[in-house]
């Protein structure tokens, strides 16, 4: 069997799918081909925020685009979103000042944040203890998704609406380029051609260029995760960001204090070591997710960071966690991990192996915030 597209994207995750949607809107014939029965890896172990006020100006503006995007694909099918806003919570008067400081950015930016009382964040956020909080930056515009249901009700959305076609359990094997077209060969033989394809293959590095990912800068990430059981009749709404977060966030890096105050920080702290922040956020049975980690193993050393799960890791973040939200229960029905890749030097991964094999992952931690707004781009910068 050969199939002709005009463009075939190699990965089924959220920057995948952004990339084959701007496709399918310039009214191209795209086909997304997944290995998986449904995509398994960043894109559906994460926490679900669309939060550009924690990204850089760059990765804000597409982070901005990406809040629109969602919002009108959510205006013609239900992809679990909810507009409940991002805070990020000051423990201290460091990170308060820090909070300060990015609210006159967000304003310089015209990006709509609102400064919080002690008092204000304590009436909004049911639970959250007065002797953590000291203020918090709220952002109205961001969203909440239950990311493994998002993907899955978006890519019906994209098949039902606008005709991709999607090849599930269909693993490439090997892709190339010649007489003007390009060739995907999957690991049953079946070939797909197309005039273009963008491999967006988050950080499976072993089956296609492996020696490009080796011989590259990317790292993986491993990040931890733990799931509360529901919590009855208790809400929190949006998505909570808290100190440690302030101290981590790129955006925060922009603040005038911000080289200043990490240098007071101890580089030897257990969070230090497993680049932990804490952050919750209520899902749609309930329950409440709380993390996360970051442990670092070069592309080539994947393998390295394992398949278990820390369990000093978790006890510190429920620790942390018990410090700032007094939920009703901290009872835990799952823990799981993620992996995503990054780059040490640049802010995304892109290679092109020939002209039209288009290679993009190594977005990070910006995926479900920026996949909507840099697809769009890169979709204008390779069809031009």
């Amino acid at each position: 069997m050969t199939t002709k597209f005009d463009l075939l994207v190699v990965g089924g995750g959220i920057l995948g799918t952004f990339h084959a949607y701007h496709a399918l809107k310039k009214n191209l014939k795209v086909a997304l081909l997944e290995r998986n029965s449904v995509p398994q890896g960043a894109t559906v172990r994460n926490f679900g925020q669309v939060v550009p006020s924690g990204m850089d100006l760059k990765w804000q503006n597409f982070g901005r685009e990406s809040l629109a995007i969602y919002n009108e694909l959510h205006a013609q099918a239900d992809l679990t979103i909810r507009q409940n806003g991002s805070v990020y919570i000051a423990s201290n008067d460091e990170e308060l000042q820090l909070i300060e400081e990015l609210y006159e950015i967000n304003k310089n930016n015209h990006y709509t944040s609102v400064l919080l009382s002690k008092n204000d964040c304590i009436k909004k956020y049911d639970g959250l203890r007065s002797d953590y909080c000291k203020g918090g930056l709220f952002f109205p515009q961001e969203l909440s998704v239950d990311s493994a249901d998002m993907i899955v009700k978006l890519h019906q959305l994209l098949q039902e609406k606008m005709g991709l076609q999607i090849f599930y359990n269909t693993t490439v094997v090997e892709t190339g380029e010649d007489d003007q077209k390009c060739t995907a060969i999957t690991a049953d033989g079946t070939e797909f051609n197309a005039s273009k394809m963008i491999i967006c293959g988050g950080h499976e590095f072993k089956t296609l260029y492996p020696k490009v990912f080796n011989d590259s800068d990317l790292e993986v990430s491993k990040l931890q995760m733990l799931q509360t059981k529901p919590q009855g009749i208790y809400s929190l709404p949006g998505n909570i960001l808290t100190g440690l977060s302030v101290r981590r966030y790129e955006s925060f890096g922009e603040c005038p204090s911000f080289q200043k105050i990490k240098a007071l920080e101890d580089p030897n702290s257990f969070e230090k070591k497993y680049g932990i922040h804490i952050l919750f956020k209520q899902a749609l049975d309930g329950s409440v997710i709380i993390g996360d980690s970051h442990e670092y193993a070069d592309a080539k050393n994947t393998d390295d960071l394992g398949y278990d799960l820390n369990m000093e890791i978790d006890e510190f973040m429920i620790h942390e966690a018990k410090k700032i939200i007094d939920l009703p229960t901290y009872e835990i029905q799952r823990r799981w991990f993620g992996i995503y890749s990054q780059c040490k030097t640049k802010d995304i991964f892109e290679h092109s192996p020939s002209a039209n094999i288009h290679i993009i992952t190594g977005i990070g931690g910006k995926g479900m915030t920026g996949s909507g707004g840099f697809s769009k781009f890169n979709i204008e910068k390779i069809y031009g």
